[in-house]
């Protein structure tokens, strides 16, 4: 078979319905604030007015005894054990303490009968407060003479760290930089930066109970990975946990740890002996939760025959005041960098995580890489303008293929395999209109009056898509259904119907007849959860192992107790199962069990690999109002190879999604706004947070190919998480050859675009 001869299916490369659209459009989906616990109580968080400061005097009396009131803690009576838990990796930080470190940091938390109880308990509190000097920039927070942060961490930066067996990688060291740039033929240097904090507003906002019983921690909530939250909760809480997911009201990422609002809950559990539960409201997930990382990079970079041959630089990862992910964030932005240019041998990138006076970060959407990148490629094309290189052939000629390779996240090497990503680039190209459109560098495609237009390409690549382990079970019942057990859960993206269609296509019955349980740590199997654009493949080919050892299963049955023939001459169609020489004589599954009632159960797993990344390519087109500096999408094209499709609509869908979570909106307007006086967050509503609405969706075009690489069985590579990641990087491209000159300023501000063209 060649690499691009299309395989078909019955159910994989299909649009099907979704198994959860009837629930949702009826309202019969079970999301989080319709799970009810018996004897419920509800928390609410009083936030730090100050940056950075220290109480000096705290009263709860009032609101201890208000009534409906049931518990009321400060750094003065965290319960035990929770005052030996931590926060971030290490988790070294108290999760309530004298000194805060952010605005809305936690001051006190209440459990009440109700939530609006607690929030009329919480103005009764009186606190007095010691102003301390904040430092709200990475860079800043660096230096030896800046505020320290926390007493535990020296110099406020978060030291390495080794996780589960995996020493992150948090600085990159390959072949001889000094050696290398001897023989660059171009050679740049320059300070970059992607640090707007954007807070990806999810339609449903975050949220969590949790009960402490019998010595386990039980959290429920609006968790994308229940494993991952599991794995992460009990090394900050030294105690057993699980998690219980449901229906999850949309993600980008940062709902995978949510270890704040687990903590105040555990905590309020531990003190009241009752189950807590903490809402956020749309303006607390926009102010005090989990934010994108900031990136703050002086980087130097040589190229050598169209090549890029040496890199070398500091990045600063500014994690805010907590990060329980950050070393792994800086790792998996190192690794992309790599694989983003394949051909690059020597690399000397220091990489430091630090703490400051922003509101804390986590998992996003893009998780490292694309902070990075976007920091990192406008150096790089910096360069391959000097050198006067197309920035498309650029790419091609860059990114990683076969042969080549890369250090990832875990300090490991890994061999690049089964990867070609060129022909995919060219087709992308030509849809696009590139050689039509592309004029040279700092040379618009268009001038009309006051108005220019630019174009601009960008490219990424992400090996977690074979990140961490994952198991399923699937389990044949003697009428026909088949049951999934995995960790899956749904956050819009639709992968729990995707799953469906590699059990069905292996057992040849309709994805329908396939019931998957997940999102329950108790029943389910371990699965690191959709992130990394990692389950289409890890946990599609444990699932698909599962069901291949359930099908081997029943046909030796089949074989042993009915047919009298070996397993390789039967095979099973709808519930099914014939002799290939005799299809007219058929059993019905429940006949070819060993006992009425017993059923069938196949194990599969998955074991990380990163020998191979997923690809996408950016093409933005953008208009600039030089009188203005209005900047607007005219036409953006996405392009990938994902081996192969498992759902049209599906993949369409995460293309266009990654548009406004992660590319068009991080670009051209989405930022945390902060007033550096008084250290708030001014975007409390998204009216304040830009997002682009609906209306302002350009022409998108998506390209995709399916190149079959033999990763898997059904050879397919996940989209999802980097769908947009290259945008951004592409519309600051677009917009210096539409005025002229290099732009680079995240989002795309009309003041900044004004200000690059000398009338700011």
């Amino acid at each position: 078979m060649s690499s691009r001869e299309k395989v078909e299916y019955r159910n994989i490369g299909k649009n099907l319905v979704r198994a959860d659209a009837k629930d949702i459009v009826t309202g019969h989906a079970t999301f989080f604030d319709d799970f009810k616990l018996k004897d419920v109580l509800y928390g609410y968080r009083l936030g730090s007015p100050y940056p950075h400061a220290r109480i000096t005097f705290i009263d709860t009396s009032e609101a201890e005894a208000m009534r409906g009131v049931r518990a009321v803690i400060t750094y003065k009576n965290v319960p035990a054990p929770v005052d030996q838990w931590g926060l971030g990796l290490p988790p070294a930080i108290p999760i309530l303490e004298q000194v805060v470190n952010y605005v809305g940091e936690a001051v006190a938390i209440i459990a009440a009968d109700t939530k609006e109880i607690a929030m009329e308990a919480a103005d009764l509190i009186k606190i007095e407060y010691e102003q301390l000097e904040p430092v709200y920039y990475s860079q800043d927070s660096a230096k030896p003479e800046a505020p320290q942060l926390y007493p535990v961490f020296p110099g406020n930066k978060i030291p390495d760290l080794e996780i589960s067996g995996e020493k992150m990688m948090t600085s990159l060291h390959r072949g001889d930089v000094n050696k290398a740039f001897e023989e660059c033929d171009i050679i740049e240097t320059g300070t970059y930066t992607y640090d707007k904090f954007g807070s990806p507003a999810a339609i449903e906002p975050p949220g969590i109970t949790s009960f402490i019983h019998d010595g386990r921690i039980q959290l429920y909530g609006t968790i994308q990975a229940p494993h991952t939250e599991q794995m992460f909760f009990q090394i900050k809480s030294r105690m057993p946990t699980d998690v219980k997911s449901f229906n999850v009201g949309g993600s980008f990422g940062n709902k995978s740890c949510m270890e704040t609002t687990a903590s105040y809950c555990s905590a309020l559990s531990a003190a009241t002996h009752r189950p807590v539960k903490m809402f956020l409201t749309k303006a607390e997930q926009l102010l005090v939760h989990d934010m994108r990382i900031g990136i703050y990079s002086e980087s130097k970079v040589g190229l050598k025959d169209g090549l890029l041959h040496a890199a070398e630089g500091t990045v600063y990862l500014d994690c805010g005041a907590i990060n329980g992910v950050g070393q792994i964030q800086l790792g998996v932005g190192l690794g992309e960098m790599q694989v983003a240019f394949g051909k690059c041998k020597n690399w000397e990138v220091h990489g430091d995580v630090v703490m400051t006076n922003h509101v804390q970060t986590a998992s996003v959407r893009g998780f490292g890489g694309q902070e990075i990148k976007c920091a990192f490629m406008p150096l790089v094309m910096k360069a391959v303008k000097k050198a006067d290189i197309d920035p498309l052939e650029f790419c091609i000629n860059n990114f990683a293929q076969t042969g080549d390779g890369w250090i990832w996240r875990d300090s490991h090497w890994y061999d690049c395999k089964e990867q070609d990503y060129s022909h995919v680039m060219r087709t992308s190209g030509e849809k696009f209109g590139w050689k039509d459109k592309w004029k040279g560098w700092y040379v618009p495609t268009r001038e009309y009056g006051n108005k220019a237009v630019g174009v601009g390409v960008s490219v990424h690549g992400n090996a977690d898509v074979g990140e961490d382990q994952a198991e399923a079970y699937v389990r044949l019942e003697g009428n026909g259904d088949v049951y999934l057990h995995n960790s899956i859960t749904e956050s819009g993206m639709g992968q729990a119907s995707n799953l469906r269609k590699y059990v069905a296509d292996v057992l040849d019955i309709d994805a329908a007849k396939v019931i998957v349980k997940g999102g329950d740590t108790t029943i389910a199997p371990y699965d690191f959860g959709p992130a990394g654009s990692c389950s289409t493949l890890t946990t599609g080919e444990a699932v698909t192992r599962a069901a291949e050892d359930a099908r081997r299963q029943l046909l030796e049955n089949a074989a042993r107790n009915v047919f009298h023939c070996t397993p390789e001459e039967l095979t099973t169609t709808d519930g099914l199962v014939y002799m290939l020489s005799a299809p007219e004589n058929r059993v019905p599954w429940f006949g070819c069990l060993d006992a009425f009632g017993l059923t069938i159960t196949g194990h599969g797993t998955w074991k990380s690999d990163y020998s191979k990344s997923n690809f996408c390519i950016y093409f933005s087109e953008v208009e600039v109002d030089k009188d203005t500096g209005i900047c607007k999408l005219l036409k953006v094209l996405v392009g990938t190879d994902v081996g192969q499709i498992i759902d049209p609509a599906t993949l369409e869908m995460q293309a266009q999604g990654g548009f406004g979570a992660a590319a068009a909106d991080t670009g051209m307007l989405e930022e945390s706004v902060l007033d550096e006086y008084t250290g708030h967050v001014l975007t409390s509503n998204l009216i304040d947070y830009k997002w682009r609405p609906f209306n302002e969706f350009p022409p998108f075009e998506f390209n995709v190919e399916e190149d079959h690489p033999e990763v898997s069985r059904f050879k397919a590579v996940g989209f999802g998480e980097i769908s947009g990641a290259p945008g951004p990087a592409s519309m600051m491209m677009a917009i210096s050859n539409a005025i002229g000159k290099e732009f680079c300023a995240y989002p795309a501000h009309p003041r900044a675009v004004l200000a690059a063209l000398g009338k700011a």
